[in-house]
């Protein structure tokens, strides 16, 4: 269905792909600006040309070149992905419906995300990362077999894709560490990254692997 009230975080469809709603400008022709989950792609489109779908357990999508699925009863762990289905933010956190953050410690009663909120279990499901059994892929609206091949194209493509190169500026976060460190990368010098706070490590055990994550990266 079109939507009549966009808000930011929700979910929508355009030109037949999964989009988020990243933000709405009322004052503009094209009011509704979207991120293509898939490849984090961005678009500036109207109201009538989206609709609208709410994300339900075991959902699968593509989000940014890898597959996860939403999850309602995974217990989330450091570095995974959640998807902020009920937000209740108090005053010093700045979560919203459908935010994508990173965990970075798990407490009693919540989680605390990559961006510092306080987040409840109650709060978010996890994206599991793959496609689980049982699992709706719900990448497009109305698929067809033209847009499987173009989709099996694209995961290959993610799967095939050259490993993601440090950048001065970005931030890694290490998730095996108690607290969870974050730090900058701060100098490269061939295969060894120099992160802020003395870290020094091979560029293959910042990037593969569980142990690191990718928290913020500079854009290109």
């Amino acid at each position: 269905m079109n939507l009549l009230n966009v808000r930011k975080g929700q979910f929508v469809y355009y030109n037949n792909k999964l989009h988020k709603v990243y933000s709405v400008k009322p004052f503009f022709k094209k009011s509704v600006h979207l991120i293509r989950l898939e490849d984090l792609e961005q678009e500036l489109v109207t109201a009538k040309e989206i609709s609208l779908y709410k994300p339900k357990h075991l959902d699968s999508f593509l989000f940014n070149y890898k597959r996860y699925t939403l999850h309602k009863d995974v217990k989330a762990e450091v570095g995974d992905y959640i998807l902020i289905i009920n937000p209740k933010p108090d005053s010093l956190d700045h979560h919203h419906l459908h935010a994508i953050e990173i965990v970075s410690k798990i407490e009693a009663n919540g989680v605390i995300s990559n961006k510092s909120n306080g987040i409840k279990h109650n709060e978010y499901w996890v994206m599991v990362a793959g496609r689980e059994n049982g699992a709706t892929i719900i990448d497009s609206a109305q698929p067809d077999d033209h847009y499987s091949i173009e989709h099996e194209a694209l995961e290959l493509e993610s799967h095939s894709r050259e490993t993601y190169i440090p950048k001065i500026g970005d931030i890694f976060q290490k998730n095996t560490s108690d607290p969870v460190v974050q730090a900058m990368v701060v100098a490269i010098q061939g295969d060894t990254v120099y992160l802020g706070g003395g870290i020094e490590i091979h560029v293959n055990r910042l990037t593969k692997g569980d142990t690191w994550s990718l928290i913020t990266r500079i854009p290109v």
